[in-house]
């Protein structure tokens, strides 16, 4: 791929500082299928530096300059969607199909939706004798991750350019062949050199340094709780802003009056889609004590229904898993859930049959698994789900909100109003009734060590908008 051994640092492809490279994995098959260049701090300061030097004119451009920018992106991004797909589905496993209508289709969404956010966002104005205004944070360092590179990139740098601020973005070194793509359309774009800088590297060499570094306003990063608070530690010296959108593990409650076959169907699937690499998917599935046995029952139907494979097949629709470190991790999990006692219902370790190659996972359901058992505490970040069973209504909305987490979580009624009474009760940042569709309207972040800040919409431009107030100014 074109540039891969080359950063994105005002406005042109230049050669990295060291000589650090690293093979980029095809998860399907287990070889390279590309080579990036690893950044060092002085690719960073090179980045830094071009972002702070655009900043002054970049931050006071016009609604209607921003606006074009984005429009061109969004025309760019559209001719480019199936380039944008297939990066994607060799880098981390989606199949082709789900590259295009989700992953891809992600992105795109949330450029179209910041878009009309833009035209009619209100920056300034009076509030009886005092006037507020709405400006940049400043230069921005964007860290993401793999498991949903494009709509986690659009959702920061989408914003971040809306809001006038300039940025610097490391992309997962696990996943960036869909940076790659994406940085060439801002090129194509007309992005002014030095708004939008990218370095690629892991987290020590890159990661760790735009946190630290002092003339970074903000740190926005999508990953693992453990990643949020280290970022965040190295952040507190300089006392700059820090946005986190981090781990889950979320509550999906089926009451005793939703369509339990619907529910459970619906569940299992928003579990394992993605192959269980979503930060809020429903990985804990909480049904009445006396339907656990149909539970399981459907958990396994709904299982055997899925087509597990090659990603390059239109008619799969569960790859593998990102990387050998995630399969290991996933691994370990589902041992230690037979360990612990939960009934396995489906799936189980190891890989499944004919797919000896690649990191394929055992779509892998438990069932009676108990509230102290680490599958029921941990987030797998696998196609794993566990089947718990409550008491009551309330016994579920404590089992619900028993969790460090709480980036989001699922209510299933077949009573609206019964559901939208339970949701309310639910700590998480995100509820959702009834298998609603997902809309990139809608606010996204969490509770406790699910992160702060919110994106998408309008909610996203906000966090990367600072807040002026001039008191006095009506005279």
């Amino acid at each position: 791929m074109s540039h891969a051994l080359e950063f994105y640092i005002n406005g042109q492809w230049i050669k990295p500082h060291g000589t650090a490279k690293i093979d980029v994995i095809n998860p399907a098959s287990e070889q390279p299928c590309a080579q990036i260049a690893l950044g060092d701090e002085v690719d960073v300061e090179r980045a830094v530096a071009a972002a702070k030097a655009a900043f002054p004119t970049w931050s006071v451009s016009s609604r209607e300059e921003r606006l074009a920018v984005l429009e061109r992106m969004l025309a760019i991004y559209k001719r480019r969607s199936e380039d944008m797909a297939q990066a994607i589905s060799l880098e981390m496993g989606s199949p082709i199909a789900r590259a295009r209508d989700s992953q891809s289709w992600a992105g795109l969404a949330h450029l179209e939706e910041m878009i009309a956010v833009l035209r009619n966002f209100s920056f300034e104005g009076p509030e009886g004798d005092v006037y507020i205004t709405r400006e940049a944070v400043g230069v921005c360092g964007l860290i993401t991750p793999w498991n949903w590179p494009m709509n986690q990139i659009m959702c920061k740098v989408a914003p971040a350019l809306a809001a006038g601020c300039t940025m610097v973005l490391k992309p997962s070194e696990v996943a960036p062949l869909s940076a790659l793509v994406f940085a060439d359309i801002l090129h194509e774009a007309g992005v002014p050199a030095g708004v939008f800088n990218m370095v690629n590297g892991d987290g020590p060499g890159v990661g760790a340094t735009l946190a630290a570094h002092p003339d970074i306003a903000m740190i926005s990063i999508t990953g693992s709780t453990r990643a949020g608070a280290a970022v965040a530690k190295l952040a507190a010296d300089t006392v700059k802003r820090v946005h986190q959108e981090l781990g889950g593990k979320s509550a999906n409650i089926i009451l005793p009056d939703a369509d339990f076959t619907e529910a459970v169907q619906r569940g299992v699937r928003g579990c394992l889609s993605n192959s269980g690499q979503s930060c809020d998917a429903p990985t804990r599935m909480l049904v009445p004590r006396a339907r656990m046995e149909d539970a399981m029952a459907l958990a396994a139907q709904t299982v055997a229904t899925l087509r597990l494979g090659n990603p390059a097949d239109e008619e799969t629709q569960l790859g593998p898993v990102v990387s050998e470190v995630q399969y290991g991790r996933i691994q370990a999990l589902i041992t230690k859930g037979i360990e612990e006692g939960a009934t396995l219902v489906v799936g189980g370790a190891g890989k499944p049959k004919e797919l000896e190659t690649g990191y394929y996972v055992q779509p892998t359901v438990f069932g009676h698994v108990t509230t102290d058992m680490t599958i029921a505490r941990e987030e797998i970040f696998g196609p794993v789900l566990s089947i718990i069973a409550y008491d009551d209504e309330e016994d579920a909305i404590r089992i619900a909100n028993d969790t460090p987490y709480g980036l989001a979580a699922y209510v299933q009624s077949g009573d609206l109003a019964h559901a939208r009474k339970v949701a309310r009760r639910l700590r998480a940042g995100n509820v959702n009734i009834n298998g609603a569709d997902w809309t990139v309207a809608a606010p996204f972040g969490g509770f406790g060590q699910s992160g702060n800040g919110r994106e998408c919409s309008k909610w996203g431009l906000h966090d990367f908008l600072e807040i002026r107030a001039l008191i006095g100014y009506g005279g």
